[in-house]
C-alpha cells in the first residue's frame, strides 16, 4: 500500500504540548504540506495520534522543519499510555525546504502513535506531514 495521511485512515491528534490557532495540532495529518503544526519552544514537544483501528505499520513518513531528534513510541491500546519505544533517529538540517524523513517500524503493530521531538535546530519547529505505509 502506498502512504496515506494518517486523517484519510481515521487517525485523530488526541494530544499535543502546544498548539496555537493559526496552526493547530490536526494539521500534522490532514496529508497538506502546506498546512503545519508549531511548536511553540523549548523541548521536548509531542504529539499522540490515535488511529481509527489498531494497524500494522511498515514505515511512518514526517515533512518537518527544524527538527533535530525524534522519537517514535507505540501502544495498542485504547487509552494513550504504557507505549514502547520502536524508533529514534536524527534528522539532517535542511535550509529553506521542508526535511522528509521516512522511518522504517517493519513488524510495528499500533492503535497509538506518540511522536517526541527530543531536540531541534531552533527553538521552533513545524510538523507539515505524517503519513504511514501499512
Amino acid at each position: 500500500m502506498t502512504g496515506s495521511s494518517l486523517g484519510a485512515l481515521g487517525g485523530k491528534v488526541v494530544l499535543a504540548s502546544s498548539s496555537d490557532e493559526a496552526q493547530p495540532p490536526r494539521n500534522i495529518i490532514d496529508g497538506n504540506a502546506e498546512t503545519f503544526w508549531m511548536s511553540t519552544g523549548m523541548f521536548p514537544q509531542e504529539f499522540i495520534v490515535r488511529l481509527a483501528e489498531t494497524t500494522g505499520i511498515d514505515q511512518v513518513t514526517i515533512d518537518s522543519y527544524n527538527v533535530k531528534s525524534l522519537k517514535i513510541e507505540t501502544n495498542t491500546l485504547d487509552t494513550f499510555q504504557d507505549f514502547q519505544s520502536v524508533a529514534e533517529t536524527e534528522f539532517e538540517q535542511t535550509e529553506g525546504q521542508l526535511q522528509s524523513n521516512a522511518i522504517s517500524l517493519k513488524g510495528t503493530t499500533a492503535s497509538h502513535l506518540r511522536f517526541i521531538i527530543t531536540s531541534g535546530y531552533d527553538p521552533f519547529v513545524s510538523v507539515h506531514r505524517v503519513s504511514i505505509q501499512t
